[in-house]
C-alpha cells in the first residue's frame, strides 16, 4: 500500500480519475491532488462535476473499459444480472442525468445491483455528493494498490 501521493501529474491523475477533465486538471495543480480532492470537487460547477462522473465507464459495461476499471469489475458475466444492470444503469442516468459511479471494492455485480437499486430512490443532490465521493474513493484505492 502506497502512502497518498504529495504531487502527481495530470496524466498520473486521469487514470485513476478514468479521463482528462477539469477535475483532474485542477488536481494536477494541487500539492496533495488526493487528499484536496474533496475540497476542490466543491469548488467546481455542475457541468464540471457530471463531466468527472461521465469519464467513469458504466458498471457492466463490456466495451470502452480501462484495464484497471476491467479488473476492478471482474468477469463474473451471468447475463441476467449484465442485464439488469444495463437497465438499471439506463434509468439511473435518466433520472439523474449522470453515470452511476460505485466504488466496486470487487464486490460480484450482483451485489452492485442492490446499490443501484437503493441510490436510485435517493434525491438529486444528495445522490450527486455521493457519486463524487465514490470517484474520490476509487481514485484513492488505485493509488494505494498501486
Amino acid at each position: 500500500m502506497r502512502d497518498l501521493p504529495r504531487q502527481l501529474s495530470a496524466d498520473e491523475l486521469a487514470e485513476l480519475f478514468e479521463g482528462r477533465t477539469r477535475l483532474v486538471e485542477l488536481l494536477a495543480e494541487q500539492e496533495d491532488p488526493l487528499g484536496t480532492a474533496d475540497a476542490v470537487i466543491a469548488e467546481l460547477d455542475e457541468a464540471e462535476k457530471l463531466e468527472a462522473l461521465d469519464a467513469h465507464p458504466a458498471i457492466g459495461a463490456r466495451s470502452g473499459l480501462s484495464a484497471r476499471s476491467a479488473a476492478e469489475q471482474g468477469d463474473d458475466a451471468d447475463p441476467a444480472v449484465l442485464a439488469e444492470l444495463a437497465r438499471l444503469n439506463e434509468a439511473y442516468e435518466e433520472r439523474f442525468g449522470f453515470r452511476f459511479v460505485v466504488f466496486v471494492d470487487r464486490r460480484p455485480k450482483a451485489e452492485i445491483l442492490d446499490v443501484l437499486r437503493v441510490r436510485l430512490d435517493r434525491p438529486r443532490d444528495e445522490e450527486l455528493e455521493t457519486a463524487l465521493h465514490e470517484l474520490v474513493a476509487i481514485a484513492r484505492d488505485r493509488w494505494e494498490r498501486g
